[in-house]
């Protein structure tokens, strides 16, 4: 008699009870073996193999051992295939309908121990379209019931799941504020109103070294800790939940947890946001996108020119000094190629600043002799811009920027801003102002205390005295990364670094590399965190230093150049 090897394929649609002893696949399993047991006589024998699907649904053909089932099929190794019921094998008619292809071409076929039917036969495939057809039913019908408990209960405003937000912690699945979370989404809120710019918002995000929420995946695996995106920032500033709402399918419910932006800050954002999309879609900001264009040079006098790279679908953009474009290679070590954010960023702190300052706008406007009550009323309008800056469109920022900057010069020491004596008292007094003779400078400067170093081929900007007054982005993510592999090592479930790197699926001199990130001096670790390090000393740099690195502090002081900053600091 010839032997019909039959496997036995089981499913689940949840993972609920998995865990017993004796669940639901096992009940299956049984059932089925005790079918085949019973076919013996018909040449019917067991397979060892498990073709188990635990916590799959059937409206898929996407699961591991369904696949591997069939391809034993192709491969000859399997002529029947017994299942408890038919819904097990599948809850698509479409899905059923390349199954049973694969049977024919291959001899195959299936049989339901609840159920028995012959694929082989055209009266067997019409009674197994029928019940197909309704459990196809019944998985719709069940889509349609969890549609509609999430619409209702968002309407009234119940979070429904999903990745927790940035400022929020889950409890007895409810929202609940994490203050210190929450403090960074408002200053992510604050910093865009005052700058416009989603990218500008970015650059400063990777200096501050601000990364998104981290949290425990999927084996125990940290996710999260990333820096921010342009399109997640986009969807952190248009979240309704830091209101207090819940949105769903386009409408706004009010929601049971605790708002962490107030309304005000909430509508002058989002007006923003709608502003710069009307910007882009009009090309209003397509011809100068850079706001110091024409306004920049460098130290020696060339003008800077604003360009801009593209690298892994994100752009980059920058200010160039005009010998890197047209001048000999010989000029190519004097010229600068700075980000263009971050000397934005700093030009539009410093001019809000000096706005802020009734001492520095008074002394601004001395060259005019203007009365008391001029004065008071240029004084107010200052205030008032202040005041107002955050809600100030990026084509009013624009605007004034362009009126009161005569030029920005960029040095190796200082930034200078020039402003326009007239230009500005006309912006501050309005109608009420008169062109008269200017005794004094038509300019007024502000300085930045800023150092332009080179770090690795690009340029790092150094505010302050000397050193950095926030730690960079990336060196600060280095840092949290290689304590938290060495954590993850010391308490985790794996023995060796080989095994971690294993696991994670990533190269053992990458996590090795951070391993002895967590061996250095103390003063070393917070000099990276509070940014106060040699501006040469890029994270590329670190990690390839970092592979002989001396255990002695003293002498890691020395291969960091610690020492040699520390004496050029102090001179």
């Amino acid at each position: 008699m010839k032997r019909l090897n039959c496997a036995i394929y089981t499913r689940k649609s949840s993972d609920e009870g998995l865990e017993k002893e004796f669940n639901s696949l096992d009940a299956q399993r049984e059932a089925c073996a005790a079918f085949i047991l019973s076919q013996k006589h018909a040449g019917w024998a067991c397979l060892p193999d498990l073709y188990d699907d635990g916590g799959l649904s059937g409206g898929t053909m996407d699961r591991p051992a369904l696949q591997r089932l069939l391809g034993d099929i192709q491969a000859g190794k399997v002529q029947i295939v017994v299942v408890y019921k038919v819904d097990r094998l599948t809850r698509s008619l479409a899905d059923f309908a390349k199954i049973v292809d694969v049977f024919d071409a291959h001899g195959a076929s299936f049989v339901s121990v609840t159920q028995q039917f012959n694929t082989t036969t055209s009266m067997g495939r019409l009674t197994l379209n029928m019940l197909l057809s309704f459990a196809q039913f019944e998985r719709e019908i069940a889509g349609e019931r969890i549609r509609d408990k999430i619409a209702a209960s968002k309407a009234k405003g119940m979070w429904m799941g999903g990745n927790v937000p940035l400022g929020y912690d889950i409890k007895d699945r409810k929202l609940i504020v994490n203050e210190v979370e929450a403090e960074t989404v408002r200053m992510i809120f604050r910093r865009y109103a005052e700058l416009g710019s989603v990218r500008a918002l970015g650059h400063e995000l990777d200096r501050l070294g601000v990364v998104s929420k981290r949290r425990e995946g999927a084996g125990g695996v940290l996710a999260g800790g990333n820096r921010f995106s342009r399109g997640a920032l986009y969807t952190l500033l248009q979240n309704h939940l830091y209101r207090g709402e819940i949105a769903h399918q386009g409408n706004i419910y009010p929601g049971r947890h605790e708002p962490i932006i107030d309304a005000q800050l909430w509508q002058v954002v989002q007006e923003k946001l709608s502003g710069n999309r009307q910007a882009r879609a009009l090309g209003a900001t397509a011809d100068e996108p850079s706001l110091l264009a024409g306004l920049i040079v460098d130290g020696s006098g060339g003008r800077m020119t604003p360009t801009h790279a593209v690298k892994k679908g994100r752009r980059y953009r920058y200010y160039v000094s005009t010998s890197l474009i047209t001048g000999a290679r010989s000029d190519h070590t004097k010229g600068w190629r700075i980000p263009a954010g971050d000397i934005e960023c700093l030009v539009f702190d410093r001019l809000r600043a000096f706005f802020a300052s009734a001492s520095d706008v008074g002394e601004a406007l001395s060259c005019f002799e203007l009365d008391a009550s001029r004065l008071r009323l240029a004084l107010s309008k200052a205030m008032q811009l202040t005041d107002g800056w955050a809600a100030l469109p990026s084509v009013g920022i624009r605007e004034l920027v362009r009126s009161v900057v005569g030029n920005v010069e960029i040095h190796d020491e200082k930034i200078i801003v020039s402003l326009k004596r007239k230009e500005m008292a006309s912006v501050l007094l309005g109608d009420t102002f008169s062109l008269s003779t200017i005794k004094g400078p038509e300019t007024f400067e502000l300085h930045i205390g800023a150092k332009l170093r080179r770090a690795g081929k690009g340029i790092r900007l150094v505010v302050g005295g000397g050193v950095a007054e926030t730690p960079d982005g990336q060196m600060a993510a280095l840092m949290r990364d290689a304590h938290a592999t060495r954590e993850a090592l010391m308490t985790g479930r794996d023995i060796t670094i080989d095994a971690m790197a294993h696991r994670l699926g990533i190269k053992r001199d990458y996590l090795s590399m951070h391993m002895r990130l967590t061996y250095l001096a103390p003063d070393i670790v917070r000099a990276f965190i509070s940014g106060r390090y040699p501006p040469e000393l890029t994270p590329a740099r670190l990690l390839s230093l970092c592979k002989d690195l001396p255990h002695d502090w003293q002498l890691q002081r020395a291969v960091l150049g610690f020492e040699t900053h520390s004496r050029a600091g102090d001179a």
